[in-house]
């Protein structure tokens, strides 16, 4: 245990996305040690391949009203998070933009009644000359749409970096390549404090009922593009969003698949979300692929975060496609169990 005048020990045992939001909020009151399975520089988690938008009121549609207001105020978090951070980190809050082309209006008709306001927060129907307004480049392109002006995203893979880098600054002791078992409130037979068991889909042996969802992205660098907030294409067979990131990258992805596929992007997908991106913008077609992958966000049957203590055992778990959306508020009601 921790000895007299010494900062209590944490261990953090993942370090995806909660692992790295939870580091954050810890780094300057305890010792802490992490462990991770994966090297360093793997590229492999969640958290590096979502497209990190912050979307509370878009997915209300298909989550119920107190998880997306949970995102609202996670949203409002995030600001002073990435302060803690050493390097700057692209975050902003302009909104986001639903675009249906004409054949597919009812689609964009049903999302729209499917929305639950929040609040002072709903939708604003958007004409032909709005979204030429808001997207100058797709002003010609659509002439419906819906504006989410409280939504927002970051930087994923800055983040990653970023938080990676300020935690070596502060200290903290990496263990990579440690596939970590906890057990009668140890780590690999060593003793801490705290523990934090952060793994996501690798704690699925552990967790009954946890199981991985899949999400397919790729990342392009188009620099015939300019988009300022992510769109959202209502589509019946191939909704998709794309999200830009700096320097004219764009994360484009869709909906989830129910699959613990693990493997590779699938042609079918990488065509599917290449071609509805060039539907919504023909500029993605001078573009370069930079990445495209697949990975499975961890989710539980209700599809809502679980949060586990068992005495000095913290669980964090299933934020299935909502890991950006409620991470920062999901990991502060977890260490107020005794961390905070």
């Amino acid at each position: 245990m921790t000895e007299y005048g010494a900062k209590p020990s944490v261990a953090i045992v993942g370090f995806g996305l909660v692992g790295r939001v939870a580091a954050l909020e810890l780094m300057d009151r305890y010792q802490l040690t992490i462990f991770e399975k994966d090297p360093q520089d793997a590229q492999t988690g969640a958290g590096t391949l979502a497209a990190a938008m912050l979307a509370p009121l878009a997915e209300s549609v298909i989550c119920d009203r107190t998880l997306a207001e949970q995102g609202l105020k996670s949203i409002a978090l995030w600001p002073s998070l990435l302060k803690k951070l050493d390097t700057p980190v692209f975050f902003q809050q302009q909104g986001s933009l639903i675009v249906a082309h004409q054949q597919d209006r009812g689609d964009l008709q049903s999302f729209e009644q499917r929305l639950k306001p929040l609040g002072e927060h709903q939708s604003t129907r958007v004409s032909q000359r709005d979204i030429a307004t808001l997207e100058p480049e797709l002003g010609s392109k659509f002439n419906q749409g819906l504006y989410l002006p409280c939504e927002g995203q970051l930087d994923n893979l800055a983040f990653f970096t970023s938080s990676y880098k300020t935690l070596c600054r502060r200290g903290v002791d990496f263990q990579f390549t440690q596939a970590a078992v906890i057990k009668e409130g140890k780590v690999n037979g060593q003793v801490f404090d705290w523990i934090i068991d952060c793994r996501g889909v690798g704690a699925k042996q552990d967790k009954p009922g946890l199981r991985g969802v899949r999400g397919e992205v790729a990342r392009i660098f188009a620099p015939e593009v300019n988009l300022q907030r992510p769109v959202r294409l209502m589509h019946p067979r191939y909704p998709i969003y794309i999200a830009p990131k700096p320097n004219h990258q764009y994360v484009i992805g869709a909906t989830e698949i129910e699959s613990q596929d693990a493997n590779d992007i699938t042609v079918r997908s990488t065509l599917e979300l290449l071609s509805a991106a060039y539907t919504v913008h023909s500029g993605f077609a001078e573009g370069r692929v930079m990445s495209l992958n697949a990975g499975l966000r961890p989710a539980f049957v209700d599809n809502h975060p679980h949060i586990e203590v068992q005495n000095n055992v913290i669980s964090i778990n299933g934020l299935y496609r909502h890991g950006y959306l409620l991470a920062p508020v999901v990991v502060q009601q977890a260490l107020s169990k005794g961390l905070l």
